[in-house]
């Protein structure tokens, strides 16, 4: 990996082994953080990810492989695009409390036709139509009108979240219609929709073996790795893929006050602030780079690829 001489500002999200490898090298130098005031839950997470771990070699990810096995490709691909439609739902609610009416229109739209040109959603039509499929949620919506996202927190069954995206889990819920078909469809109704959710559950986790696979060989730390990933990605999401600059995380020689995070030994930048009239002003212009530089070219996403 070459040695860049330019001074990075922006955050970097993971996507490749090779990035994988590289920033969990990095993860295991020393921080001036201390470890509880970083992770105060770091006794239940780590133990509560043990559980999740043990359960899934057990149980979810046997059947995950018996279902990769058995299953037709072309049908696995059906499955993951039934329940990806029936989220559409959730993701139209979510933009029209974001207030992004344009996308809503255009996820209400791909329900629609997923639903009744794609047979019910198990042939994904809006994307061969160029309808991208978004991700909202009701985390994402608290997160966009200011709720802070809390401390890093592992859900028995669910994994990586926060008390912001626990809340999250429960609207998304609501949003759901198996939900509703659960509770008042009566046993047979009930029956179907536990299958549902079962099959749903082992869909995913078989999406996620090519993930697996570079979590297990790029981590150094199995639980720093996650949490780090789960964290930007969150961050990443709830910004839509402009999060807001953290310097002094992710660049050593920057200082306030300069453009480009180095000095010259004497407070001041070394680059000379534009259009500056006042004389021996140390502040810099420069300081704050546009959006779109601000975007990051590469995460890692530990939900299922597409």
């Amino acid at each position: 990996m070459s040695t860049q001489k330019t001074t990075i500002h922006k955050p970097l999200l993971l996507s490749s082994l090779v990035i994988s490898v590289t920033l969990a090298g990095c993860a295991s130098a020393p921080t001036t953080v201390e470890p509880e005031q970083n992770d105060p839950w770091v006794g239940w997470n780590r133990g509560t990810q043990s559980f999740n771990d043990n359960l899934d070699k057990a149980i979810i990810k046997p059947m995950a492989k018996g279902y990769l096995w058995i299953t037709p490709d072309f049908v696995d691909e059906g499955v993951t695009n039934f329940f990806s439609n029936i989220n559409d739902i959730g993701v139209t609610i979510n933009d029209v409390l974001q207030f992004k009416m344009a996308q809503s229109g255009m996820d209400a739209g791909r329900f629609l036709i997923n639903t009744t040109a794609g047979v019910a959603g198990f042939i994904d039509v809006a994307t061969m139509i160029d309808l991208p499929k978004h991700k909202e949620d009701f985390g994402q919506t608290l997160g966009f009108w200011g709720v802070p996202s809390g401390n890093y927190l592992v859900l028995p069954l669910f994994g990586p979240s926060s008390p912001r995206d626990t809340i999250g889990l429960v609207g998304d819920a609501l949003f759901n219609p198996l939900t509703y078909v659960s509770i008042f469809g009566g046993a047979a109704a009930t029956a179907a929709t536990a299958g549902s959710k079962v099959l749903d559950v082992t869909d995913k986790r078989a999406n996620l073996m090519t993930t697996e696979k570079i979590l297990d060989e790029g981590a150094v730390d199995r639980y720093d790795f996650i949490k780090n990933s789960y964290e930007q990605n969150r961050d990443y999401l709830i910004h839509d893929g402009n999060p807001p600059e953290d310097p002094d995380l992710f660049d050593e020689n920057f200082e306030p006050g300069t453009s480009d995070g180095t000095t010259d030994g004497k407070g001041s930048s070394n680059t000379a602030p534009a259009n500056n009239s006042a004389k021996g002003s140390n502040k810099s212009n420069g300081s704050k780079s546009p959006a779109t530089d601000k975007k990051p070219g590469h995460y890692l996403d530990l939900s299922e690829p597409k």
